[in-house]
This record gives structure tokens, sequence and C-alpha cells, in this order.
């Protein structure tokens, strides 16, 4: 009788086993020796993270992020490179990247993307992706500061691991980011109220989750759905076109909620391995909601071509702001992604209260690198010690203003920038 015993029924075995990889980190540690481990951009200027020679494999990004720019999660563009290609598989505003909905930040944790609190006096968030991204020559990872306001502190780990080789059936990481605001009726006569009895037969009008060409297969999407017209927004049901199939899509659902894996027009945040709702901002369902799902045990396969798509209440009747980013791998070459984010207008829709608060928070920021600026150039005036000491006070007043922003006070946010106008006057 054999008595071995099976071993490796479980994801957990694995660790059990010696494998044949180096394992390595890339990170903004200060090479000087000192503790300064963050690396600060200036606006315009892009920031290599990681030059990597392969075959390799990225298993996991940490980054943590201080900036001034109340909307830096959108302006802040992290991209990839994959075996000296020129045009990026990823490229993606930081924040949709992480599952940062519409710069409104909220932790959750699941099996690809992870967003963990910091000390609330500072405002920033952990953000963590387990995504594997392998490469069999190069990997090249940067990010670009499109805010006229430069990035105070970028702090980052990349855990990788280096091999002899890797197979040629290996595919090759891609995201990207889409953005459509307002969605447009497709009848005004009907628009922006809950629907039932509306037609869609074709998918026309539907809002473009994804797309790609090529041969590979989805694993993730993240939605953002800002509803500026109030009421509920999700009758809307995905529709997926494989391989260029015509009507009817080869994945055809009943509403939006259900993708997400929660129930009837949900009205408080949750979060699980494979799906997600980590953005409800309001009960009854006015403005930001922010919803993912992983197709981790269940990718879905394309061999020429994936479009995503979703319709923006029932029939495409309801107008507001959609946002997306598309998880997947394919072969290369990949298409060429869509329209350079560069040119897209990036910053979610503001109501009045949050214009001023954003006019007023950028014309601080603005100031504090002024008078920075002609501090460092005075022989007589302050050390790098008070001067971090001064950005330091600033990023008070940003935490307790961000507080209130997010809680909607619009005007206590507008005096903690106030108060640090006053400061920085002051100096």
């Amino acid at each position: 009788m054999n008595n071995i015993t099976h071993f490796n029924y479980s994801l957990y075995d694995e660790l059990t086993r010696a494998k044949s990889f180096t394992s390595k980190r890339i990170s903004s540690w200060d090479r000087s020796g000192k503790n300064y481990d963050w690396l600060h951009v200036l606006p315009g200027e892009k920031a290599v993270l990681a030059e990597i020679e392969g075959p390799g494999c990225i298993r996991h990004i940490y980054a943590l992020i201080l900036s001034f720019d109340l909307f830096f999660y959108r302006n802040l563009i992290l991209r990839m490179y994959w075996d000296g290609e020129t045009s990026p598989s990823v490229e993606v505003p930081i924040g949709d990247f992480f599952g940062i909905g519409l710069c409104k930040p909220r932790l959750f944790s699941s099996l690809m993307l992870t967003v963990n609190q910091g000390d609330p006096l500072w405002a920033t968030q952990g953000l963590n992706s387990y995504f594997p991204m392998p490469f069999s020559k190069s990997a090249r990872i940067e990010i670009e500061n499109l805010s006229n306001i430069p990035l105070e502190s970028f702090w980052y780990h990349i855990d990788y691991q280096l091999y002899e080789e890797i197979d040629d059936n290996v595919m090759r990481f891609h995201a990207q980011w889409w953005r459509e605001s307002p969605t447009l009726a497709q009848d005004q006569l009907t628009k922006n109220i809950v629907l039932w009895d509306g037609i869609n037969e074709k998918g026309k009008g539907n809002y473009m989750v994804m797309e790609a060409e090529g041969d590979g297969q989805l694993v993730g999407i993240f939605l953002e759905v800002d509803n500026i017209v109030g009421d509920w927004w999700g009758e809307g049901d995905d529709m997926v076109f494989i391989d260029g199939e015509t009507w009817p899509p080869s994945f055809h659902g009943t509403g939006t909620e259900e993708i997400f894996g929660g129930g009837a027009s949900p009205t408080q945040e949750y979060a699980g391995p494979y799906t997600g709702f980590p953005l409800i901002s309001s009960p009854n369902y006015y403005r930001q909601s922010a919803m993912y799902r992983f197709f981790i045990t269940d990718p879905i396969r394309f061999k020429k071509s994936i479009k995503y798509t979703i319709e923006h209440g029932h029939a495409n009747n309801y107008e507001n702001d959609y946002s997306s980013v598309g998880y997947w791998y394919q072969f290369e070459p990949h298409k060429q992604l869509i329209a350079s984010i560069n040119t897209r207008d990036r910053i979610p829709v503001l109501t009045d209260g949050q214009k001023q608060v954003f006019q007023k928070q950028t014309q601080v920021a603005l100031d504090l690198y002024k008078k920075i600026k002609k501090l460092q150039g005075d022989a007589k005036g302050p050390s790098q010690s008070d001067l971090r000491v001064t950005r330091e006070q600033i990023s008070l007043f940003r935490s307790r203003a961000l507080k209130a922003y997010h809680e909607g006070i619009y005007d206590l946010a507008l005096k903690e920038w106030e108060m640090a106008e006053k400061f920085i006057k002051s100096l």
C-alpha cells in the first residue's frame, strides 16, 4: 500500500517548495544614508521608479504620496513599459490604478489591491498592488507629475523576482484609464429617471469600461460613477463583446451592482477578495461611487479583441460622470492605448463649494513653494531642517482641510487654507 502523503492541495503549500528565483526590491531609500526616503517631483517632470533587466516578475508595488494638490491622485500618472517597448502597457492616474475612486480615498482590502490607513494627521494612504507583472528582457516604471504643484513626497517599494527564463506563453500586464463626462442620454425625453420600459437591443451608447486588441484575458475592472443628477443610477447592464462579435454579446448582465457582487442598490460600502463597493458617498445614491470586480478565478479570455461596456442607466438614459480602469494580460504587441491621458480632463466634477476650496488650496500651495524658493535663496534664511518643519506645519493644515472637504464641510476646509495662507505670509 502506498503511504506517500499527497501534498500541494493548497495554494499555501507552494510556500514550502524551493524554487529557482532571486528576490529583489527597488525603493526610494535615501542613498546618502539619511532618512529622506522619498522622491520630490516638480510640475511637468517624470521620475523613473525602476529599470530592471529580466527575465523577471514584479510581485508587489507599494506607494505613499504626500502632495498639496487636491487632485494629485488624478494628476500623477503611472506608466509601465515591458521589454523595451515605446508605447506603455500601463498608463493610469495613480489613484485610479490603486482603487482610489474620484480622488476620494477609502480603506479596503482585496486580493489584488489594498488601500491602508496612515496617521490621520498626515492624511496619507498606503497603496498596494499584487498583480504579477512578468517581463523577459526589461521593465521600466515611471511617474509623471501633470499638476502645476510640486509632488512633495513619494515613497515606494517595488518587490520583484528574477529568473533564468520565462515561458513564451506568459502574457504581459496591461492597464488603462477611460473617462466619459458626461455620458449622453440616448433619449432626451426620458433622461435622468429610473427607466423600466426603455429598449437597448444593440448596446448603442454604452459606456466603454475598457477595450483591447490582441490575444489575452481580462482580469479586473474598477468603475467610478459620479452621480451628479441624483436618484438610483445603477439600472445599467454590462455587455462584453469578445473577438468582434455582434449582438448578442457573450456576456450580458442584469444591473450594475450585480457585477460587483452587491445586493440591490447598495447604500453601504463593502470590500471582498474579488468584488467590492469601497466608495459610496451618500445613502441616497447622490454623487460618488466606486467599485471593483477581479476576474481571478474566471478571467475573460479573448483571442482578437474585447470591449467591456455598460449602460449608464437602463437603455443609457443617465447623464453622469463615468471613469474606469481595465486590468488585463495579453501577448505583445498591444494596440497603442487610446488618446493620450495628458490631453484629458482628469479633475472630478466640482460643486461651487468644492471649486472654492480647490482654487484656494492651489493658490496657497503655489505661494508656499514660492516662499520656500525665496527663503532658500537668502543666505541668512532658514536651515533645511526649518523648512522641513514649515512643510510639516502646512501638512497639518492640509490634513484638517482634507477631512472637512471629504465630509462636505467646505467652509471649514476653506478656513483651514486661509489660516495656512496667513502662516506662509508670516514666514
